[in-house]
């Protein structure tokens, strides 16, 4: 209960003093571009709530440390993130650090993580790939290919009030909730830390958007949570490595769909930024459509996010139940995927199916 309210006490303080110091250091972290295609606010924004967030999982890890040791993963898990919040927190600051950047620095956080944790992906359970995860220096690359992709996917969909936030709660809800089934108290406390701290970041964030969570903030989260996933999996055999995946599944497609998207269907880099996620078609063909005069921009906004938790709450159930079954967890991540691009598709469409209509 301590590490909780440590975790969240901290963020939710941290998170109200940078917004209500915001006028000192605005024109440094505020988001002033209101006209991209990713951007859809009315107002500048401080978008160093990643602060906050670092500052709540770095004050319970440590508090974690303190009294239950279990300082030779906990030390080299917080070492590991310093690069990676470090890159997101400058890109909040400067606005001026490419993708390339992030994404080495991110893969450098997640090679101290898998040599000095160690965190690694070792099987898949997929016959002929997992003989080369049996090699040290295949599955070292893959695993931090793995890492680096999921702290990206973080980034990618953190584009409305509290999404990217709100799916992280739910992920770290599972990963909770798994790691007390099979009393493993450390992974526990580690995933309370980042849960907390992302709960008292998440009420100033939504619905009415006083700070952003920003690139420090979704890369440090989506790092965290894969971390995690590939803990629970290597420390327990029980569980299926395809739970990682399947738990993880909103951020992993949309990262590779916009790649496809982007670099086949459209010939374009892959890291150039657009205006066409799920979730901001969403926004502009039904939130929009449906509530043209009736609210500010910032209200519109808010009203996106639900219909992604809703999608991602509902495999979470499914996958937690069948958490130690390959080929459930299998048709699970098959399904969300046909979802998914049969949302999308009816949505370019305009043909939006009814039972998706939140209004």
């Amino acid at each position: 209960m301590l590490t909780f309210l440590i975790a969240f006490c901290s963020s939710l303080i941290a998170t109200f003093l940078l917004i209500r110091y915001g006028h000192i250091h605005q024109h440094l972290s505020g988001d002033h571009d209101l006209n991209s295609p990713q951007k859809f606010h009315s107002k500048i924004v401080s978008r160093v709530g990643g602060i906050a967030i670092a500052l709540g999982v770095c004050c319970s890890s440590l508090y974690v440390m303190l009294k239950d040791g279990n300082s030779e993963l906990i030390i080299p898990l917080l070492i590991a993130c310093v690069p990676v919040f470090g890159i997101g927190i400058t890109e909040d600051l400067l606005k001026r650090v490419g993708v390339r950047k992030r994404l080495l620095f991110t893969a450098c956080g997640a090679l101290v993580a898998v040599i000095f944790i160690p965190a690694t992906i070792s099987t898949l359970n997929i016959p002929g790939l997992d003989k080369l995860l049996a090699l040290t220096a295949i599955s070292i690359v893959f695993t931090c290919f793995a890492i680096t992709g999921l702290a990206n996917g973080y980034n990618i969909i953190d584009g409305f009030h509290g999404l990217s936030s709100m799916v992280a709660i739910i992920t770290l809800g599972a990963i909770l909730y798994l790691a007390f089934k099979l009393n493993d108290l450390l992974l526990f406390k580690l995933t309370l830390c980042m849960l907390a701290a992302v709960m008292g970041f998440f009420i100033w964030n939504y619905p009415r958007g006083l700070i952003f969570l920003g690139d420090g903030g979704a890369y440090l989260i989506g790092f965290w949570i894969a971390i995690l996933s590939i803990l629970l999996v290597e420390r327990h055999n029980s569980v299926s490595p395809w739970f990682a995946l399947a738990i993880n599944i909103y951020p992993i497609f949309e990262t590779l769909f916009s790649i496809y998207r982007r670099l086949i269907h459209q010939q374009k880099n892959p890291g150039d930024a657009d205006g066409i996620h799920f979730h901001t078609l969403i926004f502009r063909r039904i939130i929009k459509k449906s509530s043209e005069n009736t609210l500010s921009k910032d209200g519109l906004n808010a009203k996106t996010a639900p219909y992604i938790w809703i999608l991602v709450s509902i495999n979470a159930v499914p996958v937690i139940l069948f958490f130690d079954s390959t080929i459930a967890l299998q048709i699970l991540v098959v399904l969300f995927g046909f979802t998914y691009l049969y949302l999308y598709r009816s949505i370019v469409l305009f043909k939006t199916p009814k039972w998706f209509r939140l209004d």
